[in-house]
């Protein structure tokens, strides 16, 4: 962190509670940041929220996002328009929550980072929240009987596809950073909130005794929910965001329905 503050002048770092990086800088050009030195903050951190950037158009967006690597395009191109629709058919697009999943478990790839720009923030005290959980702490933190249990598990996702994803996948409980190394959990939450009736998804666990599911999962939940490993990120207008895909979880609060809340983002492989 050090090193970064002595090579950028003028950029302001501040660790973020209970984990990630804001780095400000007035007006300045986000090219001008070596993306080497974005790629190494957000792993080490998690998250790198970046306020005070000239704002970028969908096309400098993706321009951009090139120079850090192959884009994961979907049907829909590279940048996902997050915004609620009159007819939504997927709760992603609706001002209901959005539980706690990694992105790409139903691509051919799962992409590294995620990167974000804010053109509309919630209203203050309305909701729309972005949730980060930071999986390698849940990891370090889970007693042993936990993590011997963690170990056993697999789990099947299933949805159908009525946006840009769907299908079956069955996944192992924990993974390993490809680039930290580090061990992470994927897990995708199966809740009932009516904004998720839209396109639920359904799991089913492997590895553990029928009678030990639910206990298992509310367990899982409440490491995953725990403050110390969820970062809660409120947005404001023009904000951008990186995040590692590989090493978080990430949903959304419910926001209210006549308040805005506009964000687009690109998947980088």
């Amino acid at each position: 962190m050090k090193s970064g503050l002595e090579t950028m002048a003028g950029l302001s770092l501040q660790p973020l509670e209970p984990f990630g990086l804001a780095v400000t800088s007035p007006g300045a050009n986000l090219r001008d940041v070596p993306v080497s030195l974005l790629r190494q903050w957000t792993r080490s951190n998690g998250v790198v929220v970046l306020r005070g950037f000239s704002p970028l158009t969908k096309e400098e967006m993706v321009q951009y996002a090139g120079t850090w690597g192959e884009i994961l395009t979907w049907d829909f191109g590279a940048v996902l328009e997050l915004l609620v629709h009159e007819r939504a058919r997927n709760y992603l697009f609706t001002p209901g929550n959005v539980p706690l999943h990694w992105d790409g478990a139903f691509a051919r790839v799962v992409p590294g980072f995620q990167f974000f720009q804010c053109l509309e923030a919630p209203w203050p005290g309305t909701g729309g929240e972005t949730l980060f959980t930071h999986t390698p702490t849940v990891w370090q933190r889970a007693p042993a009987s936990q993590r011997e249990e963690w170990r056993k598990v697999e789990i099947s996702y299933t949805t159908q596809k009525v946006a840009h994803y769907g299908g079956q996948v069955t996944v192992p409980l924990l993974s390993r950073h490809p680039h930290t190394g580090a061990t992470t959990l994927r897990f995708a939450e199966e809740l009932n909130d009516e904004s998720v009736k839209l396109n639920p998804l359904f799991i089913e666990i492997a590895g553990l005794p029928a009678d030990r599911h639910a206990g298992f999962l509310q367990e899982l939940r409440e490491a995953l929910y725990a403050p110390r490993v969820c970062y809660v990120h409120a947005w404001r207008d023009g904000d951008m965001l990186l995040a590692d895909n590989h090493a978080l979880l990430h949903g959304r609060n419910a926001f209210h329905a006549d308040s805005p809340r506009h964000l687009q983002r690109i998947h980088i492989i």
